[in-house]
């Protein structure tokens, strides 16, 4: 049992073709196909209604992320499949994805390859430098960091709602939120097919929300890294103070370089704190979710257990 999410917005285009390939490949398995409408100003919504998805419309345009998130809580089955409405994307792997899935993984999602995927120069870099802070952050290699083929559980993905992005880097915070708390992941390449239509993504923009929420999961689950990322940018600034002080015989540089080193000192400080602060505060979420689990196993045993005994209690 199956639910594929779709978010689409203003991919009248493609959706049809992408919902008949869907219903092709798991013809032979219980699905159902949630297509969310994310405010589009086209005939999206009516043709994936036509095709036999199921629809659900956002009045206006929230953002990919939210658009999944509707998606995924509406969903009547527990294991989730994402995948686009352009047609980039291989449905026909998905059968391949759930047998990866059917392993014990927690979430499998596709690495993509081709032409396709490295057409731009200008996204190459930009992609490189986004790779490089996560694969900083989670400390493994990570083949793609935000593909959006995947397949995951329900029941384990709505405990990191809120920490999810709304916009284009929800599949890059998903991927830090379960590596982050030691869920395992793999990937499977798949080809990577031209999109039909137009891209709705801007290059910009979305990377510099990309590195906010990359900033922002590295604060959550590991703060001590950020602090030790500008102290090694700081300590990169005491060398090559020490090098022009000794190539020029600049003492401005030579005490500039102390200066460094002084607030590399203080900046790790401040990660110890924060590193602190968070296991303060992990230990007392900890608590009360131990505190809540026995109050609600004492009200339990407490209540009466049967009717006969329910009578015996109202009549003393």
């Amino acid at each position: 049992m199956v639910s594929v999410v779709i978010p689409a917005f203003e991919e009248e285009d493609a959706i049809q073709a992408t919902i008949h390939d869907i219903q092709e490949v798991l013809a032979e398995i219980e699905h159902e196909i949630l297509v969310i409408d994310d405010g589009s100003r086209d005939a999206t919504g009516a043709k994936a209604l036509t095709a036999g998805a199921k629809v659900i419309r956002h009045p206006h345009n929230l953002g990919y992320g939210a658009a999944l998130k509707t998606g995924i809580k509406l969903a009547a089955f527990d294991t989730i499949v994402i995948t686009d409405a352009d047609g980039t994307y291989p449905n026909g792997d998905i059968p391949a994805l759930l047998q990866e899935y059917g392993k014990g993984i927690d979430m499998v999602s596709g690495a993509r390859t081709g032409k396709h995927y490295r057409e731009s120069l200008l996204k190459a870099p930009l992609r490189r430098v986004l790779k490089w802070l996560v694969e900083f952050t989670t400390g493994r290699k990570i083949p793609d960091i935000n593909c959006g083929f995947r397949v995951f559980s329900k029941k384990s993905i709505m405990p990191y709602f809120e920490r999810l992005c709304n916009t284009f880097s929800f599949t890059t915070s998903l991927t830090l939120a379960y590596m982050m708390t030691n869920k395992f992941v793999t990937y499977m390449p798949i080809a990577y097919h031209k999109r039909i239509g137009k891209t709705k993504v801007r290059l910009f923009r979305d990377s510099l929300r990309t590195i906010q929420y990359i900033v922002q999961a590295i604060l959550y689950y590991n703060p001590l890294k950020i602090f030790i990322l500008m102290c090694g940018s700081i300590l990169s600034l005491f060398f090559f103070c020490v090098f022009i002080a000794v190539v020029f015989k600049l003492t401005s540089a030579f005490y500039l370089g102390i200066g460094s080193i002084l607030l590399a000192i203080q900046v790790f400080c401040l990660g110890l704190l924060a590193e602190l602060l968070k296991q303060i505060m992990s230990n007392s979420a900890s608590e009360n979710r131990a505190v809540n689990s026995t109050e609600a196993v004492s009200m339990i045993s407490l209540a009466p257990t049967s009717s006969a005994e329910r009578t015996s209690i109202s009549s003393n």
